[in-house]
């Protein structure tokens, strides 16, 4: 075959179409006419000699062959990005991108202050947060769409193999309360006082969630225990509503610091009862590796890496690979944090 069938726009097309599930959204999506983007389909259709969409139905279905010619224009597209990418950075800072990954918490907390450090040494790299959950985000690490990842949960055990994985840095889980609570004037308390507590949390199939019943467990605390009088959807929720009054809720450490500044929160002690997750940094180690990826894994997360970390830092420096890192457990399954 002398001349492709297909052009680097239709299947930009074709994609904006699978993932809006209309060719009206698609359209809408691109900055393009409907009719425009039903010709080019149209075109594409007749160049390959097959259907790529199902018209049956309302939404926008693809055929077997439109989901095949989808998998590998997605694998086209990106490498197309890698290779911009990698000649952006032939200007050596004064341009290019950055993009990073991170689950819901620390997507939130912690990196926006890794990000603005950044952009005050490298006011001139474009930097995108893209923040979902781990699952998704460590398959945009894994299809190099993402540079490299900061995430608090399990990574899909099929990915274990093609990421770079290394535990990062440690993150606390806070037991908060209403300032004006009766537990908030002692220095500490028991864990058998957390059963008398009412709680806020969130949604009980939220992967966050899980996450955090999962550390509890591992302290001996079961949140099953736990009377649970009212669950929200998002952290910030959870934060005023304890400031509220009307329970006590687990958040990490990092999503408080504001609240205890300003009084408005009690974190209270629990005797002998340290609460902490593992953070991992992930990366791909088999994609363009960019200047700007390069100096932000050097320079900026380095500053709030635990010990261990940094030691791993000159280990895979030695091997010429550059780090990412992930929970002391080896994850084998989808998580968010």
């Amino acid at each position: 075959m002398s001349d492709l069938p297909f052009t680097l726009d239709q299947l930009r097309i074709l994609k904006a179409i699978a993932v809006e599930g209309s060719f009206k959204r698609a359209a809408d999506s691109l900055y393009v006419s409907q009719p425009a983007v039903s010709l080019q389909v149209q075109n594409l259709e007749r160049q390959l000699d097959v259907p790529l969409f199902d018209r049956g139905g309302r939404r926008a279905q693809l055929t077997e062959a439109g989901h095949l010619l989808l998998s590998y224009g997605e694998k086209i597209l990106s490498l197309c990005q890698e290779t911009c990418r990698a000649i952006e950075d032939l200007q050596n800072l004064q341009g290019g991108t950055l993009i990073v990954g991170a689950s819901q918490t620390t997507g939130t907390y912690l990196l926006p202050r890794m990000i603005g450090m950044f952009r005050q040494k490298y006011p001139d790299v474009a930097v995108q947060l893209h923040v979902h959950s781990t699952r998704r985000t460590s398959w945009s690490v894994a299809n190099g769409q993402v540079d490299l990842a900061i995430i608090g949960g399990e990574i899909p055990g099929e990915l274990a193999e093609s990421l770079e994985i290394i535990s990062y840095a440690e993150d606390e889980l806070a037991l908060i309360l209403p300032v004006f609570h009766p537990f908030a004037k002692l220095e500490t308390i028991q864990k058998e006082d957390l059963y008398k507590l009412q709680f806020i949390a969130l949604d009980s199939q939220s992967t966050i969630r899980k996450v955090i019943d999962q550390v509890l467990a591992r302290c001996e605390i079961d949140t099953r225990r736990f009377k649970v009088e009212m669950e929200l959807n998002s952290i910030e929720a959870i934060k005023n509503a304890v400031q509220s009054g009307l329970g006590a809720a687990f958040v990490s450490t990092s999503a408080i610091a504001k609240e205890l500044q300003m009084g408005v929160l009690h974190c209270t002690p629990i005797e002998g009862v340290v609460v902490k997750r593992n953070l991992w940094l992930i990366f791909n180690p088999n994609r363009y590796r960019s200047k700007a990826a390069e100096a932000f894994s050097q320079e900026i997360l380095p500053q709030f890496a635990n010990p261990e970390w940094n030691q791993n830092v000159l280990k895979l420096a030695q091997k010429n690979i550059v780090v990412t890192t992930l929970d002391a457990a080896t994850p084998t399954s989808s998580g968010e944090g």
